[in-house]
């Protein structure tokens, strides 16, 4: 098969991580993130801070004019910003603080990876005011979804204005195949949310990352860390690079196969997630972590220079549950991966 590689900002041997980080110290983490991932620098995420230290306050906290609060059941939308939508927006805050103290030193540029709530998993997990989902609503749906660009572009330029770094945009969507098959609860728990059809969950998509495109940087990258990723509605939504758990591609076959294969042929930079997210009871080498991929670009038919021209190294997903030591280990292990790639399938 002919490969037509596409543009990427990073160098061959770039790693990188998913976000999200164990703890609650925001500057230990990012100094600890920068050190280890200098080609692709991701803002840590720190969850286990509590309300909006997860995906979804994080990006609430990003989102202009909107607001929410938490209840039993989770984010709901709010009339006013209280205290939980201002603590979403201390906590992004102070991981500026952190990120631009340790980016200091920096004597070039360096590439900075933020994350946030794609616009179906945003919809999918806030409710309205009647409990019922954002997605439910065209009209809040439209409302979120522009929000979610006006605050990631604005988070942008703070993060470009205060660490002197290019910021790249990663929009999560673990959301997204319940939302195209019709997975979700409703309130009360007996139903379920209609699925979304394809080529409507496509154009929302489609209308964030071409905007974020034009307002941020390109590429915008995907990430979904389900067992079955929609790819090829990602990539025809136009994601400029799609991060994945390479767990999903041990056993890949059928029409699954052919999406990623038709990734692939297209050049399309990978992100794939190589390293264990939780500690295994043995360490495995680089070696036995990048042969699953080898196997599968190989079962394709591709060369093995795809993992050298298009894969980033990164963890199989967020680290947020495992212990500080092997967190600080899966990007060490990321990183040594993305140096290995090039040297053991070198370009042609």
């Amino acid at each position: 098969m002919v490969l037509v590689t596409q543009q990427q900002p990073w160098k061959p041997g770039t790693a990188t991580a998913v976000g999200s980080m164990p703890g609650t110290d925001p500057l230990e983490t990012a100094r600890i993130v920068a050190g280890e991932l200098p080609g692709l620098t991701p803002i840590p995420e720190l969850p286990a801070r509590g309300v909006g230290g997860d995906m979804l306050g994080r990006t609430a906290g990003m989102l202009p004019d909107l607001a929410v609060e938490v209840v039993p059941s989770g984010y709901r939308v709010a009339r006013t910003a209280g205290r939980d939508q201002r603590r979403a927006v201390d906590l992004l805050r102070w991981d500026l603080d952190a990120l631009e103290e340790v980016t200091a030193a920096d004597t070039a540029p360096r590439l900075v990876k933020l994350q946030a709530a794609g616009p179906w998993s945003l919809a999918a997990g806030i409710e309205l005011r009647n409990g019922h989902r954002v997605l439910t609503d065209h009209g809040a749906l439209r409302d979120f979804t522009e929000a979610l660009i006006e605050g990631v572009t604005q988070h942008a330029a703070q993060v470009a204005a205060r660490t002197g770094g290019r910021p790249l945009v990663q929009l999560d969507e673990p959301t997204l195949p319940a939302v195209l098959s019709g997975d979700l609860p409703t309130p009360s728990g007996y139903g379920t949310v209609p699925a979304v059809a394809e080529p409507e969950a496509r154009q929302l998509l489609q209308h964030t990352i071409d905007r974020l495109g034009e307002t941020v940087a390109r590429p915008v990258i995907v990430h979904c860390c389900a067992a079955r990723p929609p790819v090829r509605l990602l990539r025809r939504a136009g994601a400029g690079a799609l991060s994945l758990d390479a767990r999903v591609l041990e056993s890949v076959s059928g029409e699954f196969a052919e999406e990623v294969g038709e990734a692939c042929d297209a050049g399309l930079p990978l992100l794939v997630g190589m390293v264990p997210a939780i500690e295994p009871g043995r360490e495995p080498g680089p070696r036995e972590l990048v042969e699953p991929v080898r196997a599968f670009v190989t079962k394709l038919g591709f060369s093995e220079r795809v993992l050298a021209e298009q894969v980033v190294a990164t963890p199989t997903c967020g680290l947020a549950g495992a212990s500080p030591r092997w967190a600080r280990r899966a990007l060490e292990l990321s990183r040594e991966l993305g140096e290995m790639l090039p040297e053991r399938f070198p370009e042609d």
